[in-house]
């Protein structure tokens, strides 16, 4: 079942989610938008963009956060948000993913995707209740 991104509350905890994705993820998206790596050490594309991703979470000047998940290790969160395919990336806003991409992008396709992403969301500390 998907959840709206206006019914969660910072302070709902979402059923079968791990205490750190809540935690770190569903959380802290009400504070700010979280880049949530699906990944594995055995994908290539995976260590191709991987350092992209933290280079750029690096020079955001605190717009997001990332936050990295092995896929091997948490195949209960992968089944939840769908992943079919690795690396997938998703951007979560008040608890929820607003915009997502798979496969490994040049950092510039990865800027004006996030840009975008960024722009089209709903600010993470906006009540629209």
């Amino acid at each position: 079942m998907a959840w709206p991104w206006h019914a969660i509350k910072p302070w709902m905890k979402m059923p079968d989610v791990p205490e750190f994705f809540q935690k770190e993820v569903l959380d802290k998206s009400f504070e700010k938008p979280v880049l949530v790596d699906f990944w594995a050490p055995w994908c290539g594309p995976c260590r191709i963009i991987g350092p992209t991703l933290e280079r750029l979470a690096k020079s955001n000047k605190g717009k997001w956060r990332l936050v990295k998940i092995n896929s091997d290790r948490q195949p209960a969160l992968v089944s939840k948000y769908g992943v079919r395919g690795i690396p997938a990336v998703k951007l979560f806003v008040r608890g929820s993913v607003v915009d997502e991409f798979v496969g490994a992008l040049p950092e510039h396709a990865i800027k004006d995707w996030l840009s975008r992403a960024l722009e089209n969301s709903p600010s993470p500390g906006t009540d629209t209740n």
